[in-house]
């Protein structure tokens, strides 16, 4: 990510909080109300996004992660099609006897 993405993810969420702020206000809440909506809602966000985060962290299906399996995935294919017939006769050969041993 970017120093400028960072910068404007920033002003977006204080953007955001300031409008909540003065929709709460406009909804007829005295301001320390609204200063407390509008923060319970930032904090509802955070929370929120904390948690997909985590899950994502967990399961590992963070960017990273994925790029990594496609691409692994990828190259795995890439020599199953290089591979002339007898060799994946061969393998797959392999891949029944590893299947009976396991049985």
């Amino acid at each position: 990510m970017r120093r400028i993405d960072v910068i404007g993810i920033g002003l977006g969420i204080f953007a955001v909080g300031g409008l909540s702020y003065l929709f709460f206000k406009s909804i007829g809440l005295d301001s320390v109300s609204a200063g407390i909506w509008a923060q319970t809602l930032l904090i509802g966000a955070l929370l929120g996004w904390l948690l997909t985060y985590a899950f994502r962290a967990i399961t590992q299906t963070m960017t990273y992660n994925q790029q990594l399996k496609d691409y692994r995935d990828a190259v795995l294919q890439k020599r199953l099609e290089e591979l002339t017939p007898e060799e994946l006769a061969k393998l797959q050969e392999e891949i029944e006897r590893e299947k009976g041993r396991g049985n």
